[in-house]
């Protein structure tokens, strides 16, 4: 079956404007170090007000998060809207998102973790690439590996074109789990929150899908079960690939073993160690695009452009 590409957005232009939103939980930011960093790479940064607010485990109300993610992608200025942090607070926002809005006005979206629901949800309904990849604190100022900050301007400045292989350093092994090659359109994201949206209308469209997972503070046997909720659902039988990322505190070892266990049956090529997720470096991928998978030759790559020239 044929897969109809979705669509690259604007490239982040040089000195082009960043918007700063929080759409779940709270942190503080250091505006001046954040100001500083960007302006050191050729970027302003327009900070949103739920950025600077805390509801308990929420940056905010649901009002004020769902505002400035609206605001932020109605605003002709910003080039590109990167998240504060992750932790819990993206699923309350689904069903009240203005997708017409955003679908209107396509620009980089990057983040990881709970702003996995945010992926799902604009890849479903407006058809074009966002980006799995750092979050300001935790990741960009957080000074996390070099490959961290390449990764992320690379894609979204447009350096890294339709035929390429992306790039993992060589000091972090992958391991093939399956092997084989397989095309399809990468989707995907922090395991917990893809399979705490299965029976909603914003759950992972998984045919001829190259699944991408990761997670953190989830012991062995919760991804196991996490896995087993998604077979269950009928997902994974509908996957070309899975790549998977970084599964933060398990043993990879024994995570391997597991991975075999679920896919094998399967048949589809699996790769596992990318480094992407809780992990330092912590790579930048498209989500939505179409890729080719090569578990046995341990390699990714795109098949489409992710960002156009604007």
């Amino acid at each position: 079956m044929a897969l109809t590409p979705h669509h690259p957005v604007p490239a982040l232009p040089i000195e082009g404007l960043i918007g700063v939103i929080a759409p779940a939980g709270p942190a503080p930011l250091d505006t001046e170090k954040a100001t500083q960093w960007m302006r050191a790479r050729g970027h302003e940064l327009r900070i949103f007000p739920g950025v600077y607010e805390k509801d308990g485990y929420l940056a905010g109300s649901d009002d004020t998060r769902l505002n400035d993610l609206h605001a932020a992608f109605a605003d002709p200025e910003i080039k590109a809207i990167i998240c504060l942090r992750g932790g819990y607070g993206t699923p309350r926002l689904l069903d009240r998102i203005d997708f017409d809005l955003i679908r209107r006005n396509p620009k980089p979206f990057i983040g990881y973790s709970d702003i996995t629901a945010l992926h799902l949800a604009i890849n479903r309904y407006t058809g074009f690439v966002t980006f799995h990849g750092p979050l300001l604190n935790a990741d960009l100022l957080g000074d996390k590996e070099p490959p961290t900050v390449t990764s992320f301007f690379s894609l979204l400045r447009g350096q890294v074109k339709a035929g390429s292989a992306l790039n993992h350093p060589a000091a972090y092994p992958l391991t093939t789990v399956g092997p084989g090659i397989a095309h399809g359109r990468l989707l995907g994201g922090n395991l917990s929150i893809i399979a705490a949206t299965m029976g909603t209308p914003y759950q992972i469209d998984a045919e001829g899908v190259i699944l991408f997972i990761e997670d953190v503070n989830e012991p062995l046997y919760r991804i196991d079960r996490l896995l087993t909720q998604l077979r269950l659902a009928g997902t994974l039988a509908k996957l070309r690939g899975v790549l998977v990322g970084d599964i933060a505190g398990v043993d990879l070892e024994a995570l391997n073993r597991l991975l075999k266990q679920t896919f094998a049956p399967l048949r589809i090529p699996v790769l596992s160690g990318w480094r992407s997720g809780h992990c330092d470096p912590n790579l930048t991928l498209p989500m939505g695009a179409l890729v080719t998978l090569d578990a046995g030759e341990k390699r990714l790559v795109l098949e489409q452009d992710v960002v156009v020239s604007r």
